[in-house]
C-alpha cells in the first residue's frame, strides 16, 4: 500500500503517544490499531504491522528487564515456548477471516478490552500466595498468547494480572516476565504474519521508532496525574476512533 508522508508521520506520532501512556498505564494498541484502520489499511494487515511495531518496544523492555536479572528464563522458558507456538497460530487462523467480518469482530474486541483497561484492578508489589504452578500456568499463558496473536490490545495487562492473582508475583516481577511474554508472542505472529506478506514494513518501522521514543519519554517522565487520568483519556480516544469504525462497516 502506498501512503503519504503525512499519514507516515500522524500514525507514528500516535504511536508515540501509545508507547507513552503504555509505558504508564499500559493499552497502547488500543489507539495503534483503530488509528490503522482509521487509515484506510486492511484489517490483517493493521494486526500485522502492530505486531512489528510492538516486537521492537516488547524487545527492548525484555533485554532491560533481562540485564537486571529480573526474568527467569529457567523456570518460563516453557511458558514462552508455548506462548510463541499459539500467538504464530492464532495469526495463521486470523488471516482466513473474511476482511469484512474482521472490521466487525475488531471493533466489538476494542471495546470489550478498552473496559477491561478502565476497570481492571490495581495491583502491588508484595509477592502473595501462588495458587498456579508454572506447569499449569502454561495454558493459561498460552491462551493469552493466542488472544495476542488474533487481536493484540490489553495483552500485557492479562499477563501481568494472571501472574499477579496466578503466580503470586509483585507487579514489578510480573512486569518483567509479563515483557518477555509478550515478546514471545509478538514475535511469534509476526513470523507468521511475514510469511504470509501481511505486514507493511516501512510503516511498522517508522511506527516502532515513536513507539520506542514514547515508551523511553513515558518511563523517565514524573507524570503530574498518572495512570488515574491516562487510562480513561486513552479509553475514551480508543472509543471514539472504534464507534468511527463500526459506523463505516455498518454502513
Amino acid at each position: 500500500m502506498d501512503f503519504g508522508l503525512d499519514t507516515y508521520a500522524i500514525l507514528t506520532l500516535i504511536a508515540f503517544i501509545a508507547g507513552f501512556i503504555d509505558a504508564i498505564a499500559g493499552g497502547g494498541g488500543l489507539l495503534t490499531i483503530p488509528a490503522m484502520l482509521s487509515a484506510g489499511i486492511p484489517p490483517v494487515a493493521t494486526l500485522a504491522t502492530n505486531k512489528l511495531q510492538g516486537s521492537f518496544s516488547s524487545g527492548t523492555a525484555t533485554i532491560s528487564f533481562s540485564l537486571k536479572k529480573m526474568v527467569d528464563w529457567r523456570t518460563y522458558w516453557p511458558q514462552i515456548v508455548v506462548i510463541a507456538l499459539m500467538s504464530g497460530l492464532a495469526a495463521w487462523i486470523v488471516q482466513s477471516i473474511k476482511t469484512d467480518v474482521l472490521e466487525l469482530i475488531v471493533p466489538v474486541l476494542l471495546v470489550a478490552v478498552a473496559a477491561y483497561v478502565l476497570l481492571s484492578p490495581r495491583m502491588t508489589d508484595e509477592d502473595v500466595h501462588q495458587r498456579l504452578t508454572p506447569k499449569a500456568y502454561l495454558p493459561v499463558g498460552g491462551a493469552i498468547g493466542f488472544y495476542d496473536g488474533f487481536f493484540g490490545p490489553g495483552t500485557g495487562s492479562f499477563f501481568a494480572t494472571s501472574l499477579v492473582s496466578l503466580r503470586g508475583m509483585g507487579l514489578i516481577r510480573a512486569t518483567a516476565h509479563t515483557k518477555a511474554f509478550n515478546f514471545a508472542s509478538n514475535v511469534g505472529s509476526l513470523i507468521v504474519f511475514l510469511i504470509g506478506g501481511h505486514a507493511l514494513i516501512l510503516l511498522g518501522l517508522c511506527m516502532a521508532i515513536g513507539s520506542a521514543s514514547g515508551a523511553y519519554t513515558g518511563s523517565h517522565t514524573a507524570m503530574r496525574f498518572g495512570a488515574k487520568v491516562i487510562r480513561p483519556v486513552l479509553v475514551t480516544i480508543s472509543l471514539a476512533l472504534t464507534a468511527k469504525l463500526l459506523w463505516q462497516a455498518l454502513s
